[in-house]
């Protein structure tokens, strides 16, 4: 055999870093445990959602990692060095907050430049790198503008300009758009996820609202009892609930359980199955071989404009909640239907096993 080594053309490069890499993260508050053994890998330029209702220890996550809290347990790492102990100053990480904290006195271009007036950045360095960031933003003609003459979305925007004209590797959003009435809400997060796929930075956003996690992330983090739960992209977390608390946080709660699974689906344990993969029919109709079928009587209609939610007690005990689209009713045909006996159908594929 030969002697001779593979050049370096032939060897394998070093997998990259995660920009953040958390192992074994842990936070106690007294005896209160706040954070317990978190691993988690977030890749540059990832979009990661920290999803989770309150005092599931997402932000106190999120605060260790940008230095506000000191871990009590575990390590964080950004872009492979060791952060667990460094004051936030010293990590390449900005913050975000629901709270804008503008200057109402400056310019919305002097509140983008005032952490580099600080650091000591030359006028015209800082004016043009204040320019470029509200140009990432969409606000390039509010630079003379006050905090006070914009509106709720636009402040913040100027937000987040100042946080990135410091070019951070890593952005951390807690909240930031809580504050907004909900159209405003819905409009800044495409207009949120457009602005990271544009600047091309990792986020780190956390939220406790579950559509705001589905539409704009790469993948959730979905934390209950200061663990993770799940993580994986919106359709996998969506559709393929790994957990009986996942498939009640994220979206609505469609459960079949010990005896009503049985009768139902042939099978023990807990399976989730999402309202709109369920379809309302007459009870006469038979179900094919791919699909399974539940009778039963319609407890509750909820008419909610676009659609109708169902809520059907079954014979075979327990309820499901079905969603039918209001394509050509309203809301008195669809409230007749209370009381009315009906069978619910749904594919084999659309019934997912999760654990208690």
């Amino acid at each position: 055999m030969s002697d001779l080594q593979p050049t370096s053309e032939h060897q394998m490069a070093p997998a990259a870093a995660p920009a953040i890499r958390l192992r074994g993260l842990r936070k106690t508050f007294g005896s209160v445990v706040a954070v317990d053994s978190v691993d988690l890998d977030i890749a540059d330029g990832e979009f990661l959602t920290l999803l989770g209702p309150s005092g599931s220890g997402k932000t106190t996550v999120l605060r260790m990692i940008a230095g506000f809290e000191l871990p009590s347990g575990g390590s964080i790492e950004l872009a492979g060095a060791d952060v667990s102990k460094l004051p936030p100053f010293q990590r390449d990480v900005n913050t975000v907050f629901q709270d804008y904290a503008l200057f109402p006195h400056l310019t919305v271009a002097q509140n983008v430049e005032y952490g580099l007036k600080v650091k000591g950045v030359a006028k015209s360095e800082r004016r043009e790198r204040a320019r470029q960031a509200l140009a990432s933003v969409r606000l390039d003609d509010y630079g003379t503008r006050k905090p006070a003459e914009m509106s709720g979305g636009q402040r913040q925007r100027v937000a987040l300009a100042r946080a990135l004209v410091n070019r951070p590797k890593v952005l951390l959003l807690d909240e930031p758009l809580g504050a907004l009435d909900l159209k405003l809400r819905e409009q800044m997060q495409v207009e949120l996820k457009a602005i990271q796929r544009d600047v091309g930075i990792t986020f780190v956003f956390v939220t406790h609202d579950q559509e705001e996690a589905l539409t704009m992330s790469d993948r959730i983090a979905v934390f209950n009892a200061g663990r993770i739960e799940q993580i994986g992209t919106p359709a996998d977390v969506y559709e393929k609930p790994a957990t009986e608390f996942v498939a009640g946080f994220v979206g609505t709660s469609n459960l079949l359980r010990g005896e009503a699974a049985l009768k139902v689906l042939g099978n023990d344990g807990v399976f989730s199955v999402r309202p709109e993969k369920i379809r309302i029919v007459d009870v006469d109709t038979v179900i094919g071989d791919g699909g399974h079928g539940a009778d039963g009587t319609v407890a509750e209609v909820v008419y909610v404009g676009d659609a109708t939610r169902f809520v059907v007690d079954l014979d075979a005990g327990g309820s499901l909640v079905a969603l039918q689209q209001n394509s050509s009713t309203t809301s008195s045909d669809v409230a007749a239907l209370r009381g009315t006996r009906v069978r619910l159908a749904w594919r084999r594929e659309h019934e997912y096993r999760v654990h208690a």
